[in-house]
């Protein structure tokens, strides 16, 4: 049959993965590095995965494809479940600890001070401007912000500089794909996200821009 469904230009996709966590059928998946459709039966053609590329590399067509299976979908979302609650049975040590994960840090320095302006890790990388106090807490900060960025961190009231400068330096010397704030509720925090914001603004990058807002408690409060 011949129907609306999702294309992916691999040309310029990145591989940061947010297609895949937006994808709540499991359509698709990374294969060497691409987000590619595993499956043209699980695409429902709603399109929930296009506003999360920051790239633009998803598209809609109108093709010959297998009708949309949502039986199939709810019976691999099953197998997913029952799988993931048996690695998670299994990963207990003999301490009765949980086996440790990986991390998903990929460049140092990571203070916003110490890191170069220039640096190959920056060519089409989104970049993950982080408060201190994020990865401490927020749980799961290296699955759901480090994982596929590359990270600078920095606290403005501890550090009492403006780190606009030294941002436009990195934004407008590199070729960026995006940049995500990840920042406290405190009004401290202000200062990063001004400091990105000024930043972008000045280097004359047009990228995708959110900020992810993270309480006290440890709970994410917005991503705008």
């Amino acid at each position: 049959m011949k129907r609306k469904i999702i294309e992916i230009d691999e040309v310029a996709c990145t591989g940061c993965g947010l297609c895949v966590s937006a994808c709540h059928e499991g359509a698709i998946g990374l294969v060497a590095g691409k987000a590619r459709l595993l499956r043209d039966d699980y695409c429902d053609g709603l399109g929930d995965c296009l506003p999360a590329c920051p790239t633009g590399a998803i598209a809609f067509v109108e093709r010959e494809a297998e009708a949309y299976d949502e039986a199939a979908v709810l019976a691999a979302r099953d197998r997913a479940t029952d799988g993931a609650a048996e690695i998670a049975a299994g990963s207990l040590n003999a301490a009765g600890r949980d086996a440790p994960r990986p991390s998903e840090l990929t460049t140092w320095p990571v203070e916003i001070k110490l890191a170069p302006v220039r640096a190959s890790c920056f060519q089409g990388a989104h970049v993950l401007i982080a408060a201190d106090c994020t990865a401490f807490a927020y749980a799961d900060f290296h699955r759901d912000f480090l994982r596929g960025r590359v990270v600078l961190v920095g606290c403005p009231k501890l550090d009492a500089v403006d780190y606009s400068q030294k941002l436009e330096a990195v934004f407008a010397g590199n070729d960026i794909a995006s940049v995500t704030v990840a920042r406290m509720e405190v009004p401290c925090c202000g200062g990063l996200e001004h400091a990105a914001r000024t930043a972008l603004e000045r280097s004359g990058k047009d990228v995708p821009f959110e900020v992810a807002v993270i309480s006290t408690c440890g709970d994410l409060l917005e991503r705008r």
